[in-house]
């Protein structure tokens, strides 16, 4: 029987290290943000995010047909799907019920510096918060607790972290998920040239830094409004 695996991450929280972790499990198949395409092709997003026409060109559109894909047939017994929370949009969410679902979350103070490199002036629908607690809502009202990592425990601690993950999946820790080689991996999705540098100059989880740049005055509204939703995720992380 497939174990699937759902990771609902916002952007820059390792989640790309996360599923290099994965990768190294003979037994897994990741899949690199299957929703993207579908996301950008329901939003103004296409307008700002770097590469959307390579992403609209190469992925399928459909979030239904997308769906239909990942809980179809696999050629190993655990997929890992990495997923952006905000790529969900408006699909239907029953089949999240047939999934495990794990949150990843991290410090917005170390997210929003980070993303507005990439894209400038970000806004809550980019960085997925709000609708992390919102699916929160609705996975706890159908009766489903989901995993909760917080990024900075998985850096300060890889393998304790990952045990403690793996038991809770029902799958053996494996220590191949503490490194992989550096550089371009076949997962990736055509944006990793965007935004994956850090990740391919690494070879495992990079030993957690705490970031004291000042941080930027515009970003700090969106700050203020990030940080309840940060506060009720980091509560239930493991």
């Amino acid at each position: 029987m497939t174990k699937r695996i759902c990771l609902w991450s916002g952007p820059r929280n390792i989640s790309t290290a996360l599923m290099y972790s994965f990768a190294q499990r003979s037994d897994t198949l990741v899949y690199d943000e299957p929703l993207y395409a579908y996301y950008l092709s329901k939003t103004n997003a296409r307008e700002y995010h770097p590469g959307a026409n390579e992403v609209l060109s190469s992925m399928e559109n459909n979030g239904d047909k997308v769906v239909e894909m990942m809980m179809g047939e696999h050629n190993k017994p655990v997929v890992f799907f990495k997923q952006m929370t905000h790529h969900l949009l408006d699909l239907n969410r029953l089949f999240m019920k047939d999934v495990i679902n794990i949150f990843l979350t991290r410090d917005p103070v170390e997210v929003l510096q980070s993303f507005d490199k990439v894209i400038d002036t970000p806004s809550m629908k980019d960085v997925g918060y709000a609708t992390h607690t919102e699916l929160l809502s609705y996975l706890n009202k159908i009766h489903i607790n989901p995993i909760v990592i917080d990024s900075k425990k998985l850096l300060l601690d890889p393998p304790k972290v990952l045990t403690k993950l793996c038991g809770l999946l029902d799958i053996p820790f494996d220590e191949h998920m503490l490194q992989w080689s550096a550089g371009a991996r076949p997962e990736d999705g055509v944006w990793a040239k965007y935004w994956y540098g850090n990740v391919h100059n690494s070879v495992g989880f990079k030993k957690y830094k705490a970031n004291t740049a000042p941080f930027p005055e515009k970003l700090k509204p969106l700050l203020e409004s990030c940080i309840p939703h940060y506060k009720q995720l980091l509560k239930l992380a493991i």
